[in-house]
């Protein structure tokens, strides 16, 4: 028998997937990624708790039909941002549906606790993404099991649910404590992970999505830099050295490099249609954030002489 784990990487995802194997079921973990992570060496830390818990870990990448199909059109709407919790977790249920059909499992389990969330995880929004999934008594959530109506994997006798829990709310002391008694130690800390949760993120995605549409090229460079918008035309400039790469292998088709020529300083990034007056002012903006008062600016095919101007003339544009 074998079971497909929604596999995030935190605690309760690792917890889960342990009170199965207790009952002698194999388990692959499965992450699905949306592209809005926070943490940078996500792929190494679940291979890492991957193999600590023995499981086979695949990785899903749906950037490109979440875009188009959840991100900006949730039939639950989101939460205080731009997160779609609801039809995001629905999403990952389908999405491992039909992973399940290639591997011969026969249920999916999520480590998803009652009352833990408060958009995601309440007792309405389970059943909503169930329902919205169509995958009603396919998902087991062994850590609140007990709270909730019997699944398949119940009913048929695959796993007992009396070895299952009734975990609900936002307190951790059990979960901590059964990490303990099971050894784990390179589960994530909970908080953070989803950018889509972050007010300062979303401003940018929503003033990116006003005028052009985001593939998943775009992702990474929603995550780094100074954020301006010009007349309706967008302008990403490098804040540290170690942004510097995210935008210089940007390889979409909306935006073109900014470079310094012949001195230290940022990368930035303009849409390709701006006009020129946006581009000159692209390459002042750029070289005001280095050491330099004036040099040659590449932007595009082009070269800029280029001018240090006072920063807080940008600020108005800043997103």
């Amino acid at each position: 028998m074998k079971a497909i784990a929604l596999f995030s990487g935190g605690l309760d995802s690792a917890l889960a997937i342990k009170l199965i194997q207790e009952q002698n079921i194999e388990i692959e973990g499965v992450y699905i990624d949306v592209g809005f992570e926070t943490n940078k060496q996500k792929t190494e830390h679940l291979q890492k708790l991957a193999d600590e818990l023995g499981i086979k870990l695949t990785v899903l990448d749906i950037k490109e039909q979440y875009i188009k199909e959840i991100l900006f059109n949730p039939v639950y709407g989101y939460g205080k941002n731009m997160n779609p919790c609801i039809d995001c977790h629905a999403n990952m249920i389908r999405v491992a549906k039909e992973y399940m059909k290639k591997t011969d499992a026969k249920f999916i389990i999520s480590g998803e606790v009652v009352g833990q969330r408060p958009m995601s995880q309440r007792l309405p929004a389970l059943n909503a993404v169930n329902k919205l999934a169509n995958a009603e008594g396919l998902v087991l959530r062994p850590l609140s099991a007990k709270l909730l109506p019997p699944t398949v994997p119940e009913i048929e006798g695959w796993v007992e649910r009396d070895k299952l829990l009734g975990i609900s709310g936002r307190d951790r002391k059990i979960q901590l404590e059964l990490a303990k008694k099971y050894g784990l130690e390179n589960f994530e800390s909970p908080g953070g992970g989803c950018l889509l949760t972050d007010i300062n993120f979303s401003k940018r995605l929503k003033d990116f999505s006003k005028t052009l549409q985001l593939t998943p090229h775009e992702i990474d460079i929603l995550k780094v830099g100074r954020h301006f918008n010009i007349d309706g035309y967008k302008i990403i400039i490098s804040r540290k050295a170690e942004e510097n790469p995210v935008l210089k292998e940007y390889n979409g088709e909306l935006f073109e490099k900014i470079f310094p020529k012949g001195f230290p300083g940022p990368i930035g990034l303009i849409q390709k249609d701006a006009p020129e007056n946006i581009k000159k002012l692209s390459a002042d903006m750029l070289i005001s954030y280095t050491r330099e008062n004036n040099g040659d600016v590449i932007v595009g095919d082009k070269i800029y002489k280029a001018e240090k101007k006072d920063k807080s003339e940008f600020a108005k544009y800043l997103i």
